[in-house]
């Protein structure tokens, strides 16, 4: 379908696409191998402004939108879901900062999180509040003109790696979720460590950590927006930063959707291309149509969003859960028309099914997806009534 995209969208989309096709492409499988940081492949977004996109131009950024942001992650991640989430959770760990930082905050971390010369990281997932989030452990204690942190988060995507990390932490037990705040703490702060890197399924490229605070002192200057925020924070995040999960799950979809049609149109069985098979051609109309689907979604949620109009929780997660149900589907059916060759580390298909499962999962599941959903059109009919 054509987006009508503009010139410079066109641009954004095309840089990308030639960093996926010839720096990300060559190195995906030594990645996936080896799970180290792909350091030398950021530069490479750096140095072509991807990490500014989305920031203001007065703080060294590109001044574009959600929008724009989507359209590089997408075209990254058909080449390498892994390395694409540097960037994409680079944007989640900034905009708690865009959203609710002050000017001060702004002037402070977005420039050099706009050159891609720092990451940024957010940590709200602790060992046990994953989807209750509500039940955040983590605390920050007032002591003068400082907050003390004491708490560890778990899985945090571009830990250790990110210099800038955004942090929920509880100011106030007993307030329940209304007790939780927001903070920026820079790597290196005394008391702020680092435990082992996870070893994954799939994002093998990207690095997740868990998160440790031993009486980590941070100025009170470092805290976003006012106490009791945390939670308004992290939510309005997550309805900013959903597309870009879905943008992911976008470009793993038709990575493997544009690997199946190319090998069924070269694999010969019984005297034919089995790309002639009505069988294989249902999977592709079907894996074709499903991405387009999800593409128009994702697409009219993010401009949405940058508008300024309705977008929020409910168009965020209705993006999320149908692009990455969608990326699971069609990487997996990539797999059946690839057949045993599909299931070998020689075709890069099953990467790209690993590397889908997880957008199912992060951001909130899917099942938690469902939940804001159903809650939001709830609310609306409430509303509605009420008028």
């Amino acid at each position: 379908m054509d987006y009508l995209l503009t010139e410079e969208q066109k641009m954004i989309q095309d840089l990308a696409h030639d960093i996926a096709e010839t720096k990300i492409k060559p190195k995906r499988a030594y990645y996936d191998e080896t799970e180290e940081f792909p350091w030398d492949l950021v530069r490479i977004m750096a140095q072509s402004d991807l990490f500014g996109i989305y920031i203001e131009e007065k703080y060294g950024g590109m001044g574009f939108g959600i929008f724009e942001l989507c359209l590089a992650i997408e075209e990254l991640s058909k080449a390498c879901g892994g390395i694409s989430l540097a960037l994409a959770a680079s944007a989640l760990g900034t905009f708690p900062i865009i959203l609710f930082g002050n000017e001060q905050q702004k002037q402070k971390y977005l420039p050099s999180l706009a050159k891609g010369e720092k990451l940024a990281a957010f940590g709200l997932t602790e060992p046990e509040a994953g989807s209750d989030a509500g039940s955040i452990r983590t605390q920050a204690k007032k002591d003068g003109d400082f907050y003390i942190l004491n708490g560890t988060k778990q899985w945090i995507t571009n830990g250790g790696e990110a210099e800038i990390y955004t942090i929920i932490a509880i100011t106030d037990p007993h307030k329940g979720a209304r007790g939780a705040s927001a903070f920026i703490v820079e790597k290196g702060t005394k008391g702020f460590n680092f435990g082992k890197k996870e070893k994954k399924l799939g994002i093998r490229a990207s690095a997740t950590r868990e998160l440790i605070f031993t009486d980590c002192k941070i100025p009170k200057e470092n805290l976003l927006g006012r106490e009791g925020m945390g939670f308004i924070v992290a939510m309005k995040t997550f309805d900013a930063t959903r597309p870009g999960v879905a943008a992911q799950a976008l470009g793993i979809a038709q990575g493997a959707f544009e690997e199946a049609l190319e090998y069924a149109h070269k694999r010969k069985q019984f005297g034919h291309p089995i790309s002639s098979f009505q069988a294989v051609q249902h999977m592709l109309a079907d894996m074709a149509t499903q991405i387009e689907a999800a593409r128009a979604l994702t697409y009219a949620t993010a401009r949405m969003i940058d508008a300024g109009k309705s977008a929020g929780s409910k168009e965020s997660a209705m993006a999320k859960l149908m692009a990455s149900d969608v990326a699971m589907k069609v990487t997996i059916d990539a797999i059946q028309i690839f057949g045993g060759y599909g299931y070998m580390k020689d075709y890069p298909v099953e990467k790209m099914m690993r590397d889908a499962k997880i957008t199912q999962i992060y951001e909130g599941t899917n099942q938690i997806q469902r939940n804001v959903i159903a809650l939001e059109l709830v609310k609306e009919l409430s509303r509605r009534n009420l008028c």
